[in-house]
């Protein structure tokens, strides 16, 4: 997405400390791109990696993030799952299928709710997640507190690690921000038109479509201006744009008006005398 002129406040701020991306053992510098991508789309920054396997750094993460710089840039590296998570105080284990490790099992918008209480009040958390094709071990899973699972076909529940992230992290930000989106329709801006003004165009695009004899038949007039009324009711016209609709109301009229019934006849029966 292209960057917003005019944004909200509500949301750019972010009271809560975000939480930790912790990214186990990846194969694929592009995975690890693509989720540091998706932690800047929803304002998370702290993506620690343990033990990936071409190293880093790694150009080709940094050209999948598309620009993310901020998050590439202050990755941290571990050689433990233990020593990635050390500073946190809660933490969620991500996985896909169930576990023998009896743990409670939360859904991406209950722990978004557990991680923005602890953030306010400063405490460190994070979601860990496992390998591209085996995900996190037992052991691992041991390590976090609660798992977060999502809601997805039973079926066919694998996601790729960004898709995982993104969804975590946009929960997080609807919760911690209250879902204020970046911007909405200026109503100073963009009022909405008077009644009296919506009237006006209603009589003057009716005006025009009786001069082009589209209400036909006449009985049928009452029925059918109810119905075009209904339709521009739903648009919730603004000023400009009634004023806009009576402007291409305004310039239709000014073309040649559709033939009534008996004009073709006329025509005719003046063709064969000639």
């Amino acid at each position: 997405m292209t960057r917003n002129a005019n944004i909200r406040d509500e949301a750019r701020r972010v009271d809560v400390r975000p939480p930790a991306v912790i990214l186990c053992e990846p194969q694929l510098g592009e995975n690890i791109g693509t989720a540091a991508r998706a932690m800047a789309n929803f304002g998370l920054t702290d993506l620690r990696i343990v033990n990936p396997r071409d190293g880093w750094p790694s150009d080709k993460a940094r050209a999948a993030a598309s620009r993310a710089d901020h998050v590439i840039d202050k990755v941290q590296v571990f050689d433990s799952v233990e020593a990635a998570i050390a500073d946190l105080s809660f933490v969620y284990a991500t996985t896909a299928r169930s576990r023998e490790v009896p743990k409670p099992v939360r859904g991406p918008d209950e722990a978004a709710v557990k991680l923005t209480e602890l953030g306010a009040g400063g405490l460190g958390t994070g979601y860990l997640f496992g390998r591209e094709r085996w995900g996190l071990n037992n052991d691992e899973v041991a390590l976090a507190d609660e798992i977060v699972t999502l809601p997805v076909d039973p079926e066919f529940a694998s996601l790729n690690i960004a898709q995982a992230v993104l969804v975590c992290a946009y929960e997080w930000r609807k919760t911690a921000t209250q879902g204020a989106l970046p911007f909405r329709l200026s109503e100073e801006e963009n009022p909405p038109a008077s009644k009296e003004d919506v009237v006006r165009f209603f009589e003057h695009i009716e005006s025009a479509l009786d001069n082009v004899t589209f209400f036909r038949p006449p009985e049928r007039r009452p029925h059918m201006v109810r119905t075009l009324r209904n339709i521009f009711q739903k648009a919730q016209l603004t000023d400009q744009e009634v004023r806009a609709m009576r402007g291409v109301v305004a310039a239709l009229e000014k073309r040649r008006t559709r033939p009534r019934p008996d004009e073709g006849r006329d025509e005719e029966a003046s063709g064969d005398d000639s």
